[in-house]
């Protein structure tokens, strides 16, 4: 997969660095040592860190930003990782939903970047572009319905749109039958060392509870 980060970005986020992860995988509906892993980070997170504070997470921090610096409330419609992250700290319970998406959300919180988990074989055509959304663009957000994505960066494949930092698109979502995945991680902090380990750590992930073998990632800027 080719991705290319438009000028609409460069000039909103000049130090933008992007990492694309592909592995081949087998999901399954739930793995207790991965939610093990994920209540340790959680139960961390909630002595580390309270609603106002996560927002100081450097990655955190930079991707509302650029929100702002595109149009968008990052407030109104949160990123999925400050999502998550307030979620734990307020000591709710995070949606289970299945191996590959819990993971996904593991290494999301780890690290603090908005990452997107899309199953690859429903792409259309062989190149992805970060762009900005439009007014009136449609965009069905997964559990969420048509969701407003004018002013937020958005991943657009030949049909359309499939990412943003706050929800990916029904269209491309991983399913229990997903085995070619593809992860982009949004380091709108242009910190390439985190963003390369985040990249990284998914893979040790995915090699752990997906019975992944191989794998790469490559850095996009």
């Amino acid at each position: 997969m080719k991705i290319v980060v438009s000028r609409e970005i460069e000039t909103a986020c000049p130090c933008f660095v992007g990492a694309c992860v592909e592995a081949e995988v087998e999901n399954s509906e739930y793995s207790q040592p991965l939610w093990d892993e994920i209540e340790m980070l959680s139960e961390d997170y909630r002595h580390r860190f309270n609603t106002v504070t996560i927002k100081d997470m450097p990655a955190i921090a930079a991707t509302r930003q650029v929100y702002k610096m595109c149009g968008k409330d990052p407030s109104r419609y949160r990123p999925a990782a400050e999502a998550l992250i307030r979620r734990v700290v307020q000591g709710k319970e995070l949606y289970q939903r299945d191996t590959l998406v819990d993971l996904i959300n593991l290494a999301s919180m780890r690290f603090g970047y908005s990452i997107g988990g899309f199953d690859a074989s429903k792409f259309v055509g062989d190149t992805l572009t970060l762009g900005i959304g439009r007014a009136g663009e449609p965009y069905e957000g997964i559990g969420r319905g048509q969701i407003n994505i004018e002013g937020m960066p958005v991943y657009r494949d030949a049909q359309g749109g499939v990412g943003t930092p706050t929800s990916d698109h029904e269209r491309t979502k991983i399913g229990l039958d997903t085995r070619h995945l593809l992860v982009l991680i949004n380091g709108y902090d242009g910190n390439e060392q985190s963003v390369r380990e985040n990249a990284e750590y998914i893979l040790t992930l995915l090699r752990k509870y997906c019975n992944s073998s191989g794998g790469n990632y490559f850095i996009y800027k």
